[in-house]
């Protein structure tokens, strides 16, 4: 099945389940909720918007030099620079530092930059044990599912539905609550912790200054996964740079609150090395992997560029009608909801992912709550031009497009048919409407009728 015809099946399976419409409602209508409280802590949250804005235009437009000032810092403490031009190369890199340590068991907290390499399916295929740490990826991995979401990895999952997964799965009684179902997950994964030989992380972000990585997270798997394995794995995509050690006391809030509702994440880490000398611990060998893999695409594309600015924060998803009824598995790709359809084409192909920018609305919520301020709407009808100026369209959906462009432009042939016929062409006969969308009713009398009837 062809990557646009799942995306349509699925879509519709989703739209259809009440059940699943309820559950996300419910968790988003929480995240809500928490937002409104987490953006008091702001005195003027639309001037932090604007100003993380314009640090990550500063940080995308001098992006090889903040990496080169990064890897250079870094470096100096003893920490290895590897440059992965795609998912391929970043993965031969893994499994080389895994065969060296003779790794067998592989921690790994919560990254979406890691899910997008298919990182877990490349070392169970070298017979490494790769062990998600962070619950909701704990449970998705349980699931034999990829994330839901960018930030709540497990959103569309109900508490019943946990429990009788970790029952099926790990034996537990059926009927656990909540805080039982973690202690499960934290006994089970804190002896991981001790036997694995390589924790691997992402980062929030990169700070050039310092040459170090921030980590913001709610539960410590990430420092747990960096600092008790001999070696430690960064991947981290090459946009995630910030100038200075300085502008976290803007970005952490700032994803904290749009995040998750917080003022601040639970636990905050910046890494900047592997042990030193005069520390009693942390890794003794520490890689940042920084990943191309498609974003040099949207770098050098001037509209698009601004797509770089994303903090991953997931509010976007959280505000998007399409996403909010169809779920983070339809969209058949690592990055979801707004974000997913703007940068995915430019990462995996136009002409395969176009169709992810017409699952849109353009209602412009997306850009309404994004942390950062990027135009998603607008960066969306962007991706939907160039496909059509690459040529990247169905005949049968140019040929409809010129009829109705033909009928547009001349009002002869518009008050040549009744309503009925109208709607019966628009709904069923031109492809680009199909059955995905609620029937049109033209009305029975054409505009020139209406208007010479009021007149007389």
């Amino acid at each position: 099945m062809s990557i646009i015809n799942s995306f349509i099946e699925k879509s519709a399976q989703k739209s259809a389940d009440v059940e699943h419409r309820r559950k996300i409602n419910f968790n988003i209508g929480k995240y809500n909720d928490a937002v409104v409280n987490g953006k008091k802590q702001f005195e003027d949250i639309e001037l932090a918007r604007r100003q993380a804005k314009n640090i990550k235009w500063k940080a995308i437009e001098t992006l090889d030099q903040q990496l080169e000032e990064f890897e250079l810092q870094f470096s100096k403490r003893g920490g290895k620079v590897i440059w992965a031009e795609n998912s391929e190369q970043a993965i031969k890199e893994i499994i080389a530092i895994c065969k060296e340590k003779k790794c067998k068991t592989l921690v790994k907290s919560k990254s979406m930059v890691t899910e997008e390499i298919h990182l877990n399916t490349s070392l169970e295929n070298n017979s490494i044990q790769s062990i998600e740490t962070d619950l909701g990826e704990y449970i998705q991995q349980l699931d034999g599912e990829a994330p839901y979401h960018i930030v709540t990895p497990a959103m569309h999952k109900s508490k019943e539905d946990v429990a009788a997964l970790f029952a099926n799965k790990l034996g537990t009684k059926p009927n656990l609550s909540p805080e039982e179902l973690t202690l499960v997950a934290r006994n089970i994964l804190r002896e991981k912790y001790v036997e694995a030989e390589i924790g691997v992380t992402g980062a929030n972000f990169i700070i050039s200054d310092i040459g170090g990585i921030a980590i913001t997270e709610n539960e410590g798997n990430a420092r747990l996964s960096c600092s008790f394995p001999k070696t430690h794995i960064v991947i981290v995509g090459i946009e995630k740079v910030i100038p200075s050690i300085e502008h976290l006391g803007l970005f952490w809030p700032l994803l904290s609150t749009f995040g998750t509702g917080q003022q601040v994440t639970v636990y905050n880490t910046i890494v900047t090395g592997p042990k030193q000398p005069n520390e009693t611990d942390g890794p003794t060998d520490m890689y940042v992997i920084l990943l191309d893999n498609g974003r040099t695409n949207i770098l050098a594309n001037p509209k698009q560029r601004e797509s770089l600015y994303c903090i991953r924060c997931g509010a976007c998803l959280n505000a998007c009608p399409i996403y909010k009824n169809i779920g983070g598995h339809a969209y058949g790709a690592t990055y979801s909801g707004p974000i997913g359809s703007v940068i995915t084409p430019h990462l995996k192909g136009l002409e395969e992912y176009k169709h992810l920018s017409y699952a849109s609305s353009l209602c412009g919520n997306c850009t309404e709550v994004c942390a950062v301020k990027i135009n998603l709407h607008e960066l969306l009808l962007e991706n939907r031009q160039e496909a059509v100026e690459e040529g990247a369209y169905d005949l049968s959906e140019k040929a409809a497009w010129k009829i109705w462009k033909l009928a547009n432009m001349h009002r002869r042939l518009m008050n040549m048919s009744n309503g009925k016929i109208k709607s019966k062409v628009i709904n069923k006969l031109i492809p680009t409407w199909g059955n995905n969308r609620a029937p049109l009713e033209f009305s029975n009398k054409t505009f020139n009728q209406l208007w010479k009837e009021r007149l007389k």
